[in-house]
């Protein structure tokens, strides 16, 4: 008997709970699967929870030893939210990719009622039950009895929701689940041993900051050098269900703002990008925590591969394209990743930063 048989089949058991959820859920609630499904239990909400748990943390109109632990509970949350659902993400990503187990609708055809965009691979494991479980968790010390109760019943509408539309299996729901318990559990390890570092790491030159700056800017053109050379201009390359290597340039900034332009916005952009390098350069050599100097040095070497491409080709080479179905998220390079690497860097060295 293999593994898949034991820990994923359960000896048929998930298949009968799957048929008689899907099966047994009645029409007048699938609205609600839907709900639970496609919406509130969607990873895209994650920045409004985000955004959200800094807002609970500001504590405006409270004594100040009580503001004072709540900006610390919720800055904690945070942080524990965002490293959780990174690790999270990786974990994820690498079972999907190295399982690559079917769907309900691959297996059982017409017969699996599905609700919303069909799904055909990568069932192991829902990345929605996923992160419900870590936005429930990230909430969980913050929330009152009655609130828990709230956040229990959400992680199992989420899980039936998924196995109600047709999407997933209960067993990549309490995959999903399990993983998610451990990010948590293993990114509040990481905060106890990260948060000592990062105030007592020795402080590196200026020119070491510089290096890393010019790696970065290094990977991004050698990245895009090879892409120019072996994809033919728009050109797509399908890696899997969610992923495509493409070939394609922006004459504009981010998301293509005005890309539609006559030309001067060519040279205006590299104003620019000069301009925030000598600022980032300057901020090197200041007395800054050296998450934040990690965190100037990765958008330093992402703005110069842009300002690079802008120089020798008039546009910038994407060429990273995710999607979702139909809807794809604007395709992006390795200097974007690079400045967006930095950026969650200057965000985590605010959030640990002292409260005042």
């Amino acid at each position: 008997m293999s593994w898949k048989a034991i820990l994923y089949d359960w000896g048929g058991l998930n298949a009968a709970l799957f048929e008689a959820v899907n099966h047994g859920t009645p029409p007048s609630l699938a609205p609600f699967a839907w709900l639970f499904s496609s919406l509130l239990g969607n990873y895209w909400t994650a920045p409004l929870l985000i955004l959200g748990l800094w807002r609970w943390s500001s504590a405006r109109g409270e004594a100040p030893r009580a503001a004072l632990g709540r900006r610390q509970l919720g800055r904690r949350q945070l942080r524990g939210l965002v490293a959780a659902f990174a690790l999270a993400l990786a974990i994820a990503t690498f079972l999907k990719l190295l399982f690559d187990l079917p769907r309900p609708l691959a297996l059982y055809g017409e017969t699996v009622r599905v609700i919303g965009a069909a799904e055909w691979r990568y069932s192991l494991p829902s990345g929605h039950s996923l992160y419900a479980i870590l936005a429930a968790g990230a909430l969980w010390p913050l929330a009152g009895a009655r609130s828990r109760i709230g956040l229990a019943l959400y992680v199992v509408l989420v899980g039936w929701s998924r196995i109600a539309s047709g999407m997933h299996f209960p067993a990549d729901v309490l995959a999903a689940w399990i993983i998610g318990l451990g990010c948590l559990a293993l990114a509040s390890r990481l905060e106890v041993w990260l948060l000592p570092c990062a105030t007592t790491i020795a402080p590196l030159a200026a020119h070491h900051w510089y290096a890393v700056a010019g790696v970065v800017a290094w990977i991004d053109q050698a990245s895009k050098s090879v892409i120019v050379h072996e994809f033919a201009y728009g050109e797509v390359l399908p890696v899997n269900a969610r992923f495509n290597l493409v070939h394609i340039g922006n004459t504009g900034a981010a998301f293509s703002l005005l890309a539609g332009a006559s030309g001067w916005q060519r040279y205006a952009f590299i104003v620019l990008a000069l301009g925030v390098s000598a600022w980032l350069s300057w901020m090197l050599r200041s007395a800054v925590p050296p998450l934040a100097k990690l965190g100037y040095s990765l958008i330093l070497g992402g703005a110069l591969g842009n300002a690079a491409d802008r120089v020798v080709r008039g546009m910038v080479v994407d060429f990273l394209d995710f999607h979702w179905g139909t809807v794809h998220w604007p395709a992006f390079n390795t200097a974007d990743v690079a400045i967006s690497m930095g950026a969650v860097c200057l965000i985590f060295n605010a959030l640990t930063q002292r409260t005042s």
